[in-house]
């Protein structure tokens, strides 16, 4: 069974930094394409970046600002966030891409307010 548990997230002020983790479990962490999304209150769920390997990817409204990362031993993804903007309050979701199916984690809230 595919399992993606994420972790932090919270409330933080603008310029400032957050870091998500999200263990996942039942995959082959090495040929799985992992990302991370997010959706905004009355908005379409959204790609933030990507990673696959050694390669990654970034929407281009958090490029140099968020940066995705993978421990595959320890079959782990994270995402730090710097230099945190209002726009960027959103859930943000966890996503594993793995043998044709997309596995999902719960979310978890991510609000930037003064």
């Amino acid at each position: 069974q595919v399992q993606l548990v994420q972790s932090g997230g919270g409330l933080v002020q603008p310029g400032g930094s957050l870091s998500l983790s999200c263990a996942t479990s039942g995959i082959f962490f090495s040929v799985a394409g992992m990302g991370w999304y997010r959706q905004a209150p009355g908005k379409q769920r959204e790609l933030v970046a990507t990673i696959r390997g050694a390669s990654t990817h970034y929407a281009d409204s958090v490029k140099d600002r968020f940066t995705i990362s993978s421990d595959k031993a320890k079959n782990m993804v994270y995402l730090q966030m710097n230099s945190l903007k209002p726009e960027d309050t959103a859930v943000y979701f966890c996503k594993a891409a793995y043998r044709g199916n997309d596995y999902w984690g719960r979310g978890t809230q991510v609000t930037v307010s003064s």
